[in-house]
């Protein structure tokens, strides 16, 4: 039965239909550096954005220490009436694996970051049940390097998010980086997923990555 809603002039109007993920898919709202095609492009194999949307409640925040970019990595805060734009992709479970070893999540669920079932509401009012990737431990607020903070703001851009999402973004105070970056090490952590990356250590395994242009 399709659940109605009452309208500003007391008339019942259909709800917006709740998009999920179809068949041997799932979806994934990127609220980060992944807005950048080049770089989802480069994590999975047919990654496909969907909508730009916001979640509710939320602010975007940095925590921890990455080594590949000198500074912190994202995650989201609940937040009363703040709201966090990004982008819904559409993911195979293949990708959704290899977005999980890239982004450090662990077999045993303590890695960099776990998985937080949210819902999103793009510019129309339609609801996506999506994935969202929030960091286990936050610590301290460690600032992102400027390097970091200009790729998310890329994809922010690349992606249409609404200007006001933008110049939020913006406005995140930034460290310039104390080395070029990204910079890649050698050596995945124990207890990663098997693959290339660790989100938090920075390590690197050099099999789908051969130059730092996809990092």
């Amino acid at each position: 039965m399709q659940r109605s809603v009452e309208t500003m002039s007391g008339n019942t109007a259909p709800a917006k239909p709740k998009i999920t993920g179809r068949g041997r898919k799932l979806l994934y709202f990127s609220y980060g550096a992944e807005m950048l095609s080049s770089r989802i492009q480069s994590r999975c194999n047919s990654p496909k954005a969907i909508a730009t949307a916001r979640l509710a409640d939320h602010r975007l925040v940095f925590h921890g220490y990455s080594p590949v970019w000198d500074g912190g990595l994202e995650t989201v805060d609940p937040a009363p009436g703040c709201e966090v734009w990004g982008v819904v992709y559409e993911l195979s479970f293949s990708d959704a694996d290899s977005l999980d070893t890239w982004q450090g999540v662990r077999l045993n669920g303590t890695g960099a970051y776990f998985h937080s079932p949210a819902e999103v509401t793009d510019g129309q009012g339609t609801v996506y049940a999506v994935l969202v990737y929030k960091k286990d431990v936050l610590g301290e607020p460690t600032a992102p390097s400027q390097p970091y903070l200009d790729a998310i703001v890329a994809g922010a851009r690349q992606q249409a998010l609404p200007p006001q999402a933008i110049e939020t973004l913006q406005a995140i105070p930034a460290k310039p980086a104390a080395y070029p970056v990204p910079k890649f090490g050698l050596t995945r952590q124990p207890g990663v997923l098997p693959g290339e990356s660790c989100a938090d250590c920075g390590s690197l395994v050099p099999s789908r990555i051969a130059s730092p242009k996809h990092a």
